[in-house]
């Protein structure tokens, strides 16, 4: 993807990266699914996003997430994706973790002719996401293939 702001600069693995990893930051801050962020934001922000991720992840993330919620008017919700049995689950993924795992799977997914805002878009509205975004499964812990696989096949 051609950055809009410097056409001789690509989009990186790496601004995916971060832009899925502050996807995830603002909604356990406002106790929402990444899918409400993501459809806030919507996909020409997102490529806007994108674009700055190069600059943006010199900001404080703290900054970062606020400039969201207020620009994008983003509200809190009641879904606290680390309410979980403490039987079952010893540690919940970070940030920076459930970052890479939307980040590999918009990579092993993206589709001919679409660029990272629409594969961020896609991603984030399947119901995989339930499915991973549940930490009393194992989900998100398997392997890229497994997962990029269960989304092609529609579920584990």
């Amino acid at each position: 993807m051609t950055n809009i702001f410097f056409p001789d600069e690509k989009v990186t693995r790496d601004d995916v990266y971060f832009i899925c990893y502050m996807i995830e930051r603002v909604a356990r801050k406002l106790k929402q699914r990444n899918s409400y962020v993501v459809n806030s934001i919507g996909v020409n922000e997102l490529v806007r996003l994108l674009c700055l991720a190069n600059v943006l992840h010199s900001q404080n993330p703290i900054q970062v997430e606020d400039e969201w919620i207020n620009e994008y008017k983003l509200t809190e919700g009641t879904f606290d994706i680390t309410d979980v049995d403490e039987e079952l689950v010893d540690v919940i993924p970070t940030e920076t973790q459930m970052g890479k795992v939307y980040m590999r799977l918009i990579f092993a997914t993206l589709l001919p002719d679409e660029n990272y805002a629409e594969a961020i878009l896609r991603v984030y509205n399947d119901s995989i996401c339930d499915i991973l975004d549940n930490y009393n499964s194992s989900a998100y812990y398997e392997p890229s293939y497994v997962i990029a696989r269960a989304y092609n096949q529609g579920g584990f």
